[in-house]
């Protein structure tokens, strides 16, 4: 163990996945990562986009690879996972970011396509990237996992029926890893992000009235830019977290109050 706090928060020499991270929240934690020494790779379905990011965080002095992978399809996982033992040698830390939200309807309006590509983007893709990964996370002794849940999954809004329940088993999910994968030195933890000002929520704050309402409810009343979740992030990903597993870590600006 480090004997200097601004230590702990160092990941140099570790090997990080970010998925869905050519945008958005995704983005801001794999620059964060990077800026604490990780060798971080980048994921997204569009290699084009990822390029694109790779090459100005590169730019910038920070070891970042754009790997494509649509997380949705079984043999992508596999051979992204693949590609980055075969070019790094190891994986240490795993963000299990990428989501989808493809519409607002109410339960009975809800199509059982929609229902199954939200299951499998949102949790079935958590789970076996996270087993894919497991062997070498194991070997490290000292791997970690988080996945960006959702304050949906802890209290629904109206609209975002399917999406709450899948994050609500994302929730779930991580602490199952937790328990079970603790004696292996692998820690999993969640962050649930509130309302986020990113492409992926654009129709909840581009609504005026919405977002007036939300504002006035919120205790920091505000929305949040996806920088703001990337200190939980270091933490859980780095040895600060060392002690902290299982956990469900809210950045909300006070909404599980309201």
């Amino acid at each position: 163990m480090k004997n200097s706090t601004r230590d702990l928060f160092e990941l140099t020499g570790k090997v990080a996945i970010v998925t869905g991270s050519s945008k958005g929240i995704g983005l801001s934690i794999a620059r964060a990562l990077a800026e604490y020494g990780a060798k971080v790779v980048i994921s997204s379905r569009s290699q084009q986009a990822l390029d694109l990011v790779a090459n100005e965080l590169q730019a910038e002095g920070l070891d970042v690879h754009g790997y494509a992978c649509h997380v949705g399809e079984g043999d992508q996982r596999k051979a992204l996972v693949k590609k980055i033992i075969e070019n790094f040698g190891r994986i240490d830390i795993l963000i299990n970011n990428a989501a989808i939200n493809p519409t607002y309807e109410s339960l009975e309006k809800m199509t059982e396509s929609v229902y199954d590509k939200m299951m499998n983007v949102n949790l079935k893709a958590s789970f076996d990237l996270s087993n894919l990964c497991f062997p070498h996370l194991k070997a490290n002794g000292n791997g970690a996992i988080i996945n960006t849940a959702s304050v949906e999954g802890l209290k629904p809004s109206f609209g975002l029926g399917i999406y709450s329940v899948t994050k609500a088993a994302l929730i779930m999910l991580t602490q199952v890893q937790a328990k079970e994968w603790g004696k292996h030195g692998i820690r999993s933890n969640a962050i649930c992000p509130g309302l986020i000002q990113t492409k992926f929520s654009t129709a909840l704050w581009q609504n005026e009235a919405l977002l007036k309402q939300v504002e006035k409810e919120l205790p920091a009343g505000r929305i949040a830019q996806p920088i703001e979740m990337t200190g939980l992030a270091v933490y859980l990903a780095s040895d600060a977290g060392s002690y902290s597993t299982g956990g469900i870590y809210t950045a909300d600006g006070g909404h599980m109050m309201v």
